[in-house]
């Protein structure tokens, strides 16, 4: 028997106690577990020393030993890799591999050891190789520790993982090497203390690993030879007993027959089998101690999983020893598991034991312990999990009825209504071994009776019980298809079925109440559409399959098997239930699975007159639409031309027509008396008599009866009085919209004239005017009805009628005018987007009204849907759906993804119109807020926030391809920045314009810009802009200059996010080691010019483009401006550049006072800035705004302790780049820029932010040899966002000559390490700080701004 795992082992690890490797998912150290003690006879040794190896084998250092293995040559003690090769290719038999193995340890255990040794690390995926050397000298954690620095890390894969045909059989190969070799080994190999001791303490240290590869190889390797040694535990044990039995059998003989030397042999043999049972638990102690317990906890699913599959086989194979609370509470520990994984693999080990139910005995305080559990995995999210615990509750059920509750089995009974059909199927199964398999023992005496006497006739009724007891369900298709497979005779025993509907009960028998016969007609009518049909109802499976041979034959013969009961008994069943419209529906869709070649084979034509005869009577009774289209649908399936049948059943069905039709013009015609009010009388047989017909005319072609003109004499008299009866103006409509598509199908297969095109054409569009006056009827009903004819007839004699080579239909074609268009929309926008209470009809307690609302809900999205095809498929304008869109947001939750459908199949049709639509929807809603507050409203109220969410939403659609919606994104701006300027104020050109704050929703699209495209749209945009505007800093314009910066400044993210030190989304600073992206993509410039060229700005409009910073190759991070910091939020006052174009020459005098002007507003500005950022800091994350990257200034502001360790973490210190190449001196002096030029900050010899090589503290230090007016210039220029005008006005204060250079440049902000030093906030200053290169350059200044 095996220790139990708290007892400590007896098996000394082979490694030391001292050096011991612990992963990162080990959870505890388990006592014990490094811990040597002897077995009793001899401690044993961590690992033999080189003087014990020596002798050890056949003189393993012996120079004249044999240095081969398998065959082939081992060179300098190095293991070849040929076992790890023939385990990887899985083509020799492993018994044969074993055996070379085994000859080569007979022949030298060290080099063959050394081989196996080299075979695990190998299937590890390590490239490195144990040499003799190593295997000597070092202890198994050294050699692990080596082997881990020579992984190769450039692959997370190795040969567990891999894919592909070579390592497809990897794993079976490498799980059965290990089987067969310590099969092969039981009787003398794993008992010389050397062996099985290294292998088990190298499987041991390599599951401790860190290393991922090691850890889940060794494991699996450790699991397996587990599994191996239970398998020779278990025969020692039989061979311990058998010998035993021998020994007492022998030793039970008389004195003078007892055969002392047999006493002898036997004794010595069981002490021997003890021996070796003995070595062997201690063994499986030391595994299951070293490995199992720490790896089922693993931080790796996949090692999880392999632990508990292999504990399941050790306790199903040898129970006596295994099967107990010691071993199974790590499977119920387990079944909390977080991957579905792992829990499959506790179910499926669970399955394994309660199948024997011999060993339910020792199950049983595990089973009253976990039971809970299981039953809530029975709606695990994983489904595969939950029909493994269905399972596995079905053979609890089996073994013992006691130990499920009633509450327990009722969670797993309403499963079988599941949409997802395995678990359906075995909830079906789990119900049918609970309720239906059980038989009384007096039902034998009967299993040859049929019909109501039938054993089955107590299982029918205990079905159709449990389905009216299912409240919540009411899916009797659903019930059967869970059953099919399990209960399949009693679900098509039809005879019983028709005999409990049929026939009387017996006596002391309880009859059938009205409720239970409808639920038993409703799944007597599922069963047979299952056979019928062979495939499970809609919702369940991904469609219908291919049937087998079998299949078909089974088909087939249910079928005549249904066609010739029901044939005759499907008249008496309608005969008796003709006036339950429930009953009567379900039965009248029988005969759609008949055989319809038996009536005539068979004999049974009056069996069909009298099925005939019922169907008729039922339509005279009846005017439920269900009713009357069950019994339309039957003539349809009963018309089959292919049979002989057919005459007679279109006999029936014209005689039936004739009688509704002459009877309807009748009515009609005293109906629409003049100078007569109709009375009510009138009014219901005009009406029954018009359902009959319209539900008949579905399903047949009543061409041939001219029900159109009566129809339209009806509609008309509507229109004109105003009096008409809703639902006779409803079922007019729809008995016309038939008789429109009959006429079609009949001029489209068949060879029609020239005046059959026009007759229908006209009586088309006289029918689409009704419907269009019938928009704006008073009664809602009506109106939806008219709404969805109109939509339907729209489509279908749309510009796609002439698709599929049929342009002889052209004439048929309508497009609808503006005006009908404006009606639909308005439709919509009046009776789909409405609040959920305003359609509320019902107040018939809370579950109705519940019901209600769905089903309300589900009208409106029918009518919105309609809608929205027209606008897909181009029936109506595109722009009409604007109104459409811009209701995404507060409708989202009913209408979000027909919406989100529409947007997305209007990009495909035409991306820039579907742009303009967008745009559109935005502005409309901008009106109507204007509309509503007034110019002068709040930019932070919620109605303009959600109209900025919106237009975030719209940019999320265009996906992450930015070539692919290129003109798009830009025909947006251009509409977006033409409606913020279109109305100007009426106050003068000194305020903004009235639409001006669209802008601040249009940026929301800036970055979908290309780089290249937001110069162009910032050209565009300086179009409607004056110079004042740009001027202008008030409140009122940051719109204009938020939309301003997201064309200027987002123009470098797209390069900086790449080159910069900063993470991706949601992580910290990159490694120190991270190499700049360098094969960044760039758009051609053929490309790019003929992109430009079909842009709406022309060519000589380009000419004006702004000049652009060049994009930095490295930049300071503290230059990086948050990507999107929303202007409410914190507005940083950052402004581009002033265009060019817009300015005309300024002298001096006047470019001095320009520059004073601007130097004071530049003050408030700034000091806005520093409050507004250090505001921001202070708010902590909020600045991290949606799927934005990190921001690194955060960190470098906040907090002043960790910029050191953040610039040595970046990897920043005074780093070497080199300028553009210097022009001669000469070139120099004639180039001398003017400061107060924009365009001179852009000589290709200028300091740009390209030349900042290093930030901390905000200390900035540049080499150059350029002017110190230009680095002051261009540092202010690019640090603060500022104009060239601006940074020359500040220059220009500070009274600062020219000198050769300057070495260091420190701007004391308040903000970084200035204040300490005793700067004041806004002083610049320029030290001589540092020699750079060994030479010493630049002048002290001080200047006040």
């Amino acid at each position: 028997m095996i220790a139990a795992p708290e007892i400590p082992t007896d098996f000394t690890l082979l490694q030391e106690s001292e050096t011991h490797f612990s992963s990162d998912t080990d959870f505890e150290d388990i006592e014990g577990k490094n811990q040597k003690q002897g077995k009793g006879k001899t401690c044993k040794k961590g690992k033999k020393g080189p003087a014990e190896k020596g002798k050890s084998g056949n003189g393993g250092g012996k120079p004249g030993g044999p240095n081969r293995m398998n065959g082939h040559h081992q060179q300098n003690g190095v293991e070849n890799m040929m076992l790890f090769e023939v385990v990887k290719m899985g083509k020799s038999a492993m018994q044969s591999v074993v055996d070379d193995w085994i000859e080569s340890y007979k022949h030298d255990r060290d080099i063959a050891l050394l081989d196996l040794i080299n075979f695990f690390i190998q299937c590890s995926g390590c490239k490195g190789v144990v040499t003799a050397e190593m295997f000597r000298h070092m202890q198994n954690s050294e050699i692990i520790r080596k082997m881990t620095e020579e992984f190769d890390e450039d692959s997370g894969d190795y040969p567990l993982t891999m894919a592909g045909p070579q390592w497809k059989k990897f794993k079976s190969s490498f799980c059965e090497f290990i089987g067969v070799l310590v099969r092969q080994c039981q009787y003398s190999i794993i008992y010389d203390e050397y062996m099985m001791d290294t292998v088990i303490s190298l499987l041991t240290g390599l599951s401790d690993s860190q290393v991922r590869a090691f850890r889940h190889t060794s494991t699996l390797a450790a699991m397996k030879l587990m599994t191996a040694l239970v398998n020779v535990a278990l025969n020692l044990s039989i061979n311990m007993d058998n010998t035993q039995r021998q020994y007492e059998a022998e030793r039970n003989k008389i004195i003078g027959k007892r055969a002392n030397d047999r006493l002898e042999l036997l004794l010595q043999k069981r002490k021997e089998l003890q021996e070796n049972q003995d070595e062997i638990e201690n063994m499986m102690n030391a595994i299951f101690k070293g490995v199992f317990v720490h790896r089922y906890r693993d931080a790796i699913a996949e090692i999880r999983a392999i632990c508990i599959e292999e504990i399941g086989i050790w306790m199903k194979m040898y129970s006596d020893a295994f099967l107990n609370d010691s071993y199974l509470k790590y499977v119920g520990w387990t079944m909390h598991d977080k991957q579905g994984e792992v829990r499959l693999k506790c179910l499926t080990a669970l399955q394994g034991l309660y199948y024997n139910k011999e060993l339910n005995s020792k199950l049983e305080l595990f089973t009253s312990r976990f039971k809970d559990r299981i039953v809530s995995m029975t709606l695990d999210k994983e489904y595969d999990v939950a029909v493994q615990a269905i399972k596995l509750l079905t053979l609890v059920l089996q073994s013992s009825e006691e130990v499920l509750t009633a509450e327990d089995c009722e969670n797993v009974y309403h499963l079988v209504y599941s949409a997802h059909r395995p678990v359906a199927v075995a909830a079906g199964e789990f119900l049918y071994k609970k309720l239906f398999s059980r038989r009384d023992p007096e039902d034998d005496g009967i299993l040859k009776r049929r019909g109501r006497q039938s054993p089955n006739a107590n299982l029918v009724k205990t079905l159709v019980f449990f389905f009216l007891e299912s409240e919540l369900h009411e899916h009797a298709a659903y019930l059967v298809d869970s059953m099919w497979d399990c209960a399949t005779d009693l679900l098509k025993d039809w005879e019983c079925m028709n005999s409990l509907l049929l026939e009387e009960p017996l006596n002391g028998e309880e009859p059938l109440t009205d409720r239970q016969e409808s639920a038993l007609i409703e799944i007597m009518l599922c069963t047979i559409r299952q056979a019928a049909e062979c495939h499970p109802p809609v919702g369940r499976g991904t469609g219908k399959r291919v049937l087998t041979a079998k299949e078909k034959k089974t088909q087939l013969d249910d079928r005549t098997k249904i066609t010739e009961l029901f044939a005759v008994a499907l008249p008496q069943l309608l005969a008796k239930y003709s006036v339950d419209a429930e009953k009567v529906t379900n039965l009248l869709q029988l005969p759609q699975y008949f055989d319809l070649e038996i009536y005539t084979t068979g004999r049974l034509e009056k069996h069909l007159d009298a099925l005939l005869r019922q169907i008729r009577d039922i339509v005279e009774k009846h005017t439920d639409i269900d009713v009357l289209e069950a019994c339309s649908k039957t003539y349809h399936a009963l018309c089959n031309e292919e049979f002989t049948i057919f005459n007679r059943v279109d006999i029936a069905r014209s005689q039936l027509i004739d009688e509704l039709a002459d009877k309807f013009n009748r009515l009609l015609e005293d109906f629409l008396q003049e100078g007569e009010e109709p009375d009510e009388d009138d009014a219901y047989q005009v009406l029954s008599t018009l359902k009959r017909i319209t539900a008949f005319h579905n399903a047949h072609d009543l061409s041939r009866w001219d029900l159109f003109g009566c129809n339209y004499k009806l509609l008309k008299t509507g229109i004109e009085n105003g009096d008409m009866p809703e639902q006779i103006v409803i079922h007019a409509l729809q008995c016309t919209h038939y008789v429109i598509l009959w006429q079609l199908a009949k001029v489209t297969e068949s060879s029609s004239t020239k005046e059959d095109l026009l007759r229908l054409k006209k009586q088309m569009r006289v029918f689409c005017q009704i419907c269009q006056h019938y928009l704006t009827n008073v009664n809602t009903a009506v109106k939806e009805q008219a709404f969805t004819i109109l939509c339907d007839v729209l489509m279908i004699f749309s510009h796609q009628i002439m698709t599929g080579g049929r342009d002889m239909l052209e004439p048929l074609v309508y497009t609808p005018d503006s005006s009908l268009q404006s009606e639909l929309l308005s439709f919509i926008l009046d009776h789909v987007f409405i609040d959920q209470d305003d359609d509320n009809n019902s107040a018939d307690g809370q579950q109705d009204d519940e019901a209600s609302k769905i089903e309300a809900l589900h009208k409106r999205r029918n009518l919105l849907a309609a809608f929205c095809k027209l606008i897909v498929y181009t029936v109506v304008e595109m722009n009409t759906a604007a109104d459409i869109f811009k209701q995404y947001m507060k409708y989202y939750n009913d209408y979000g993804d027909i919406i989100k459908e529409t947007m997305s199949k209007t990009r495909q049709i035409d991306k820039i119109q579907c742009a303009k639509t967008l745009i559109l929807s935005l502005q409309q809603l901008f009106n109507e807020m204007i509309q509503e507050n007034g110019y002068n409203f709040d930019r932070s109220s919620p109605t303009f926030s959600g109209i900025k969410e919106l237009a975030r939403r719209f940019a999320l659609t265009f996906g992450l391809d930015q070539l692919k919606t290129r003109e798009a994104i830009a025909m947006l701006h251009k509409d977006g920045i033409e409606f913020a300027f279109k109305e100007p104020n009426p106050q003068g050109e000194s305020h903004p314009p009235l639409n001006l704050a669209f802008l601040d929703i249009l940026s929301e699209f800036s970055s979908k810009l290309l780089r290249q495209d937001k110069r162009t749209v910032y050209v565009y945009l300086e179009k409607f802009m004056t110079f004042q505007m740009s001027l202008r800093r008030e409140d009122v314009w940051l719109p204009l200059m938020s939309y301003r910066n997201s064309l200027l400044a987002g123009g470098d993210d797209d390069t900086m996010s790449v080159i910069s030190g900063i993470s991706s989304r949601g992580s910290t600073v990159r490694n120190k080691k991270t190499k700049p992206a360098t094969g960044k993509r760039k758009v051609p410039e053929a490309e790019e010019s003929s992109s430009s060229d079909s842009m709406w700005l022309n060519r000589e409009q380009t000419m004006h483009t702004p000049v652009m910073m060049q994009t930095p190759q490295l930049t300071s991070t503290i230059m990086r401006e948050p990507k999107r910091l929303r202007p409410e939020e914190s507005y940083m006052g950052v402004y581009p550049m002033q265009p060019e174009h817009h300015q005309a020459p300024l002298d001096y005098k006047q470019q001095e006072e320009a520059a004073r002007q601007q130097q004071e507003r530049a003050a408030m500005n700034y000091v806005k800035l520093r409050t507004n950022l250090q505001h921001a800091i202070r708010r902590g994350t909020s600045l991290m705004e949606d799927d934005e990257e990190p921001i690194v200034e955060d960190v470098m502001m906040s907090s002043e302790g960790r910029i050191e360790d953040l610039n040595e973490g970046m990897d920043f210190d005074t780093m070497d780049i080199d300028l553009p190449p210097s022009k001669n001196r000469r070139e120099r002096t004639e180039l001398k820029p003017d400061f107060f030029d924009p365009a001179s900050i852009m000589d290709e010899s200028c300091i740009t932010k390209d030349h900042l090589l290093h930030l901390s503290k905000a200390h900035v230090q540049i080499k150059t040899h350029l002017p110190l007016e230009q680095v002051l210039h261009t540092y202010i220029c690019t640090t603060q966002r500022l104009t060239a005008e601006q940074g020359a006005g500040i220059l220009h204060l500070g009274f600062l000559s020219q000198h050769p250079g300057c070495s260091l440049l420190c701007l004391g902000d308040g903000l970084g390490s200035g204040e300490e030093e005793g700067w004041e906030p806004n002083d610049i200053q320029v030290r001589k700080k540092s020699t750079i290169r060994g030479e010493t350059r630049g002048m002290c200044y001080q200047s006040r701004w």
